[in-house]
């Protein structure tokens, strides 16, 4: 078998830690299979690195800085081949670029757009173990990218789909899915399986478990993966496409994005095409918009207001000044928000779970700010400081703790 792992960075944080990860990679090598391994940065490193970075300039090249951030997981690459080769297993390491993955020419959130894996296969024929840097590539022109937080998941993802892996798993620092963050909610439970669709919402609305591309790339290519613990070896969660059972399950999780700001344009022109020019400025600006709301127009102006990440909002701001000057209006960011999000198949065929949730928030005291909907999510933008708190009372509400 052709197994694809991927270890986050906490499972790689130190030495020790990366001697550990290397005894579980030898396990595998020794039952007959070839193991391709990405790794992330260690835990914290890439924090350590932008906080250098801004320490010397307040608004860093994003060339200059995947020139910077390339290094942590290209540090982790080199020691864990080294630490393979203490126990007698042939390793080596590959950048992103090495192992032949090539992206667009968006910094610092790039996407993928070939995999030449031929290099990794001439090792791994070899009897090799092949060690891959995740969350980098290069582009065309030959230019060091990085596919985004949380980006070494897509690398193992895409490069499980490149070689038409036979298993793929993703290690972390928690054992599986959870139907919420086991460290707000103490009786959240893991799920033995979960589709994609239900995984993505999740991933997109503030689950630290999997980066949300990653799972829209396992989707679009079916692979099957199971997230794991590589701090104990009890089995994890299968991620896999959707299946009649999973129907009967209302809601599967509760997740919190903290990291979203809320983007308030009041008095715009309330005329065809503004909405346009606002969302295509921020389109142009690799800005990713989440809940919009537009209000009814009122003697010739309107109020649209829309989510950012928080990393974004000044971004945000700095494109939609040319066009505020041309549509008029004003531009307004605020910083204390959070996105409450309720997920699960089967929402599709019950109905009351909106008036559970609003219900829920509202015995609570909490405020709705915005509202948004899909066939499987409904996402509410909620004041920060209250989101633990109302990630404890909905994950009760829908008798999660329960699972």
């Amino acid at each position: 078998m052709l197994i694809v792992q991927k270890y986050g960075g906490t499972s790689v944080g130190d030495v020790g830690r990366i001697r550990i990860v290397a005894g579980r990679i030898k396990a595998t090598r020794d039952q007959g299979n070839r193991v391709v391994v990405v790794v992330s940065a260690r835990a914290g490193v890439t924090n350590e690195l932008i906080a250098r970075a801004k320490e010397l300039c307040p608004n860093p090249s994003e060339r200059e800085l995947d020139q910077l951030l390339a290094i942590g997981e290209q540090e982790t690459t080199a020691l864990t081949a080294m630490a393979l080769q203490a126990i007698g297993v042939e390793a080596v390491s590959y950048t992103g670029g090495q192992a032949g993955i090539f992206t667009d020419m968006v910094h610092t959130k790039a996407k993928i757009r070939t995999i030449n894996a031929k290099p990794i296969e001439r090792d791994l024929n070899d009897g090799k173990v092949v060690i891959v840097a995740g969350f980098q590539g290069i582009s065309e022109a030959g230019q060091t990218t990085t596919l985004g937080r949380g980006g070494s998941d897509l690398t193992g993802i895409a490069l499980a789909a490149a070689l038409r892996a036979d298993k793929c798993e993703i290690y972390t620092d928690v054992d599986g899915v959870y139907t919420a963050d086991p460290r707000v909610v103490k009786s959240a439970q893991k799920l033995g399986e979960i589709s994609y669709d239900e995984l993505l919402e999740l991933a997109a609305s503030g689950s630290k478990v999997m980066q949300s591309r990653s799972v829209e790339f396992a989707k679009k290519f079916g692979v099957i993966f199971e997230v794991r613990s590589s701090f104990n070896q009890n089995p994890g969660t299968l991620v896999k496409e959707e299946v009649a059972y999973m129907e009967q399950v209302v809601v599967r999780g509760v997740a919190a994005d903290k990291d979203q700001a809320k983007a308030l344009i009041s008095n715009i022109a309330d005329r065809p095409g503004s909405a346009a020019k606002v969302f295509r400025a921020l389109a142009d600006a690799h800005v990713n918009v989440d809940m919009i709301v537009q209000n009814v127009g009122l003697k010739g102006l309107a109020n649209l207001t829309f989510t950012v990440p928080q990393a974004d909002s000044a971004k945000a701001v700095a494109a939609l000044r040319p066009v505020l000057d041309e549509l008029g209006g004003e531009v307004a960011v605020r910083e204390d928000i959070a996105k409450l999000s309720v997920v699960g198949v089967g929402m599709k065929t019950h109905s009351g779970v909106a008036a559970t949730l609003f219900q829920t928030l509202a015995d609570a005291g909490i405020n709705i700010e915005m509202i948004s909907t899909s066939e499987i999510k409904i996402s509410v933008a909620i004041d920060r400081k209250r989101a633990d708190e109302a990630v404890r009372v909905v994950h009760s509400a829908f008798k999660l703790d329960r699972a």
